[in-house]
């Protein structure tokens, strides 16, 4: 009988009280949103400042009064760039601290893995640090994707490269994961719908730091154009690399995730040459627009960095996507409402220099590829195009 009039007396209070049965992750007064990223590992350089650029922007919000009278609060947990772990911070995220979203996790097969945690229990995935066409995999009411997928930019830089290049010959080098495997199929599928040869392809290990095997490889299949999936550091040797064996005939070309300000910087002209296809442009170009200019300023005050890198970049960005998307949704904020916000989210962003627009099964943020390339030491914007 206790029993009874205990669970008739929640059920009274919870009629006359609807604030109390609150969506996970949000109270009367905090929304948590978590993120899983790679802090020491082989994508570090994307996941170290995006955390920090995410921080800063729910700061200013908070420091605004939040949204809706509700504080941000973000929890990035540390993976490590290896599956395991992620699946593991995903756990901690989901069932413990009952995050309302995940916001910026970075990693293909990563975030792969915390969709089985995550959409048995409707938690939204936004703007996720992978641009794999998996990122928008059904159940597609909870998948937000940044921008054009590692396959759509692939196969755009492989068409540019054969109009403007004269690319002939297409070869791949690339991590053998659900990122890597996304590259290198957009660069054959491209080169075969083209008509232009796919001649050859060589895959890595996360820690490889010797290419010289690889790179003759290649050189000996008659490779002009070289489509790259692999880590920051993997990326920096193997140009250096190719500069040394005297590979000049040969273009090199990586997708968003080789689109990084450390790469154009390394000293002594390394990575000069280089080529990439992005979802957003870099900002040292645009660093005399207002709005970038004062972000800028904003973000290496706060720092001490010299300069935002790209990870910067994009977790600012994702964070003005899903401020927006909450204060839209109002104060009723649930599951439902955020989906419908989301869906109607449209607007220039500043940042990444991209347009946003969603609706209804558009769940893809922004559709344009820039194609770039580093010149003295800085990233120039050569050509955009959308899907």
């Amino acid at each position: 009988m206790k029993k009874f009039i205990a669970l008739a007396a929640t059920a009274t209070f919870l009629a006359v009280n609807p604030a109390a049965a609150q969506t996970r992750g949000v109270s009367d007064t905090e929304i948590i949103i978590g993120g899983a990223h790679d802090l020491q590992g082989i994508f570090a350089a994307f996941s170290v400042p995006a955390v920090k650029a995410i921080q800063l922007y729910f700061d200013k919000i908070n420091a605004e009064g939040g949204v809706h009278g509700r504080k941000l609060k973000y929890i990035a947990e540390d993976h490590g760039y290896q599956v395991p772990k992620a699946v593991q911070a995903a756990n901690k995220l989901v069932n413990r601290d009952k995050i309302f979203a995940m916001l910026s996790s970075l990693g293909t097969p990563h975030n792969l893995a915390a969709f089985k945690l995550m959409d048995p229990k409707g938690i939204p995935n936004i703007s996720p640090l992978s641009a794999a066409r998996q990122m928008l995999q059904e159940p597609l009411a909870t998948h937000y994707a940044g921008t054009a997928s590692y396959y759509d930019q692939m196969r755009v830089a492989v068409r540019w490269m054969k109009a403007n290049k004269g690319a002939t010959t297409i070869c791949t080098m690339y991590l053998p994961t659900d990122f890597g495997k996304e590259i290198q199929l957009g660069s054959k599928e491209e080169a075969e719908a083209l008509g232009i040869k796919y001649a050859a392809e060589t895959t890595h290990k996360p820690d490889d730091a010797d290419f010289a095997g690889a790179l003759g490889k290649l050189k000996a299949a008659g490779c002009d154009l070289i489509t790259m999936a692999l880590g920051v550091r993997q990326t920096i040797t193997v140009l250096g690399t190719a500069k040394k064996m005297g590979l000049t005939g040969i273009n090199f070309m990586g997708a968003s995730a080789s689109f990084h300000t450390v790469i154009a910087k390394v000293p002594g002209g390394i990575t000069e040459g280089f080529y990439a296809a992005s979802g957003w442009q870099d900002l040292e170009a645009r660093a005399g627009e207002p709005e970038v200019g004062a972000w800028i300023k904003a973000y290496t005050e706060s720092t001490g960095e010299k300069f935002p890198g790209t990870g910067a970049l994009l977790g600012r960005s994702s964070a003005e996507l899903i401020v927006r998307a909450l204060q839209a949704a109002g104060k009723d904020l649930t599951h439902k409402s955020f989906q419908a916000a989301m869906e109607s989210m449209s607007f220039e962003d500043k940042i990444a220099g991209n347009t946003v627009k969603m609706g209804p099964g558009d769940h893809l943020a922004a559709d344009e590829v820039f194609i770039s390339q580093i010149d003295g030491g800085s990233w120039k914007t050569l050509d955009a195009s959308k899907l």
